[in-house]
């Protein structure tokens, strides 16, 4: 993956909102009368102990990954020399710091308490992990295999869908942003937040990230600068895109005006009438990978369910590293299913009301309208053959 991920807009100065507590009295009080804040008999150091020696769940909890899995970040964050220990903070109490406050969407005043250090030491280490956890992008957030995935030799996929290798949808993050940057990034249901293209393989593993486009932005608009910024569809192949995307030969959307969501067929309690209905359900089968890897991402780290206090470059970066970090604990093995029957320790009313991603694609890129047509021949190639398979199969 290009490294380059990120989409900076024309304004983007950053902004610090992630203010370190002063200390309390005036510069003329003697300092014989200043108390020490941080007095916990339980360091910082003990503390990740604790939580690495203790029950399974309390790593899981508190830093949303089994234990084997946050060793094995340690080892290969050493390995490849993007964090080293200091004098008084290790890396892995540098990790814990970044991956509670992921959990949590704890405050620098929070990540105080708990790790017992000052807000400058804070916030140090957790600049310094996201950003190693971002140069881990190209290693862990690969283009997809051009081998079609086990999944599409299932009889129903098999072979209408054997040059597909994978999904892509959009998923609206919330910002927190000051007042004068706010307009671009809200979106159609009035919060701020940045639109984010994801791409996965049917392995739940992100093959390209796209952060940072205005809440504003129309799905295809983000996918296009994608394009236009390092994002590559192997020749011949092509992603399942929802039908807020143009439908063409990279990227086969369903057909209009038809039912096509699993939701929608299962109530119907009915079989497919004809060809368009079948490839949409077939569709959406296969995109359903796309939008179960994003809810997993979501769920096991919540702070992107809420604006937090940091730079904005910094909020972008976020994104993508919990994108890293899920192909990281998919890679270790870690458990996919358990975030979504986890609790989201965050205030609920910090979380921030999204869209889903766009409805219908509205005609707004040339690029992709000048493929349309060629598009929709190879679509009907596809949903006919399966048709044609699927009455024959019926009628044994």
């Amino acid at each position: 993956m290009n490294p380059n991920y990120r989409r900076r807009s024309q304004n983007d100065d950053e902004f610090m909102l992630f203010v370190l507590p002063t200390l309390e009295g005036s510069s003329s009080q003697p300092s014989s009368t200043k108390k020490p804040i941080h007095t916990s008999k339980l360091s910082g150091a003990c503390r990740v102990n604790e939580i690495l020696t203790g029950h399974e769940s309390l790593c899981k909890r508190n830093f949303r990954m089994e234990v084997h899995v946050f060793h094995a970040l340690i080892q290969k964050l050493r390995d490849k020399q993007l964090l080293a220990d200091t004098r008084a903070v290790s890396v892995e109490e540098q990790v814990a710091i970044f991956l509670y406050a992921l959990a949590k969407n704890a405050s620098n005043e929070t990540l105080q308490d708990e790790f017992q250090h000052s807000g400058e030491t804070i916030s140090r280490h957790f600049g310094a992990v996201l950003d190693a956890v971002t140069q881990l992008t190209c290693i862990y957030i690969r283009p997809p295999s051009l081998h079609p995935h086990q999944i599409l030799r299932k009889p129903k996929f098999d072979p209408f869908f054997e040059d597909c290798v994978g999904c892509i949808d959009d998923t609206h993050i919330p910002m927190f942003l000051p007042l004068d940057q706010q307009e671009p990034y809200r979106n159609r249901k009035q919060t701020i937040s940045q639109n984010v293209m994801l791409a996965c393989d049917f392995d739940l593993k992100f093959v390209h990230v796209h952060a940072g486009w205005e809440g504003s932005a129309s799905d295809a608009r983000v996918l296009h600068d994608a394009l236009n910024h390092g994002f590559q569809v192997p020749p011949g192949k092509y992603f399942l895109v929802d039908a807020g995307y143009a439908n063409t030969p990279q990227f086969l959307a369903p057909y209009r005006g038809t039912r096509y969501h699993l939701k929608e067929q299962g109530r119907a309690k009915q079989r497919p009438r004809d060809y368009k209905e079948l490839f949409n359900l077939r569709h959406a089968q296969l995109r359903n990978h796309i939008e179960r890897t994003i809810g997993i991402l979501k769920m096991r780290f919540p702070i992107l369910k809420t604006g937090s206090h940091y730079p904005v470059n910094k909020q972008v970066d976020i994104s993508v590293a919990c994108c890293v970090l899920h192909n990281f604990i998919r890679l270790q093995n870690g458990d996919m299913f358990w975030p979504n029957n986890s609790n989201v320790e965050i205030d609920p009313d910090q979380i921030v009301d999204v869209p889903d991603g766009d409805h219908m694609y509205n005609d707004d890129i040339q690029a992709f309208n000048n493929c349309r047509e060629v598009g929709n021949q190879k679509r009907d190639g596809i949903a006919r053959r399966m048709w044609d398979h699927y009455i024959a199969r019926r009628t044994r």
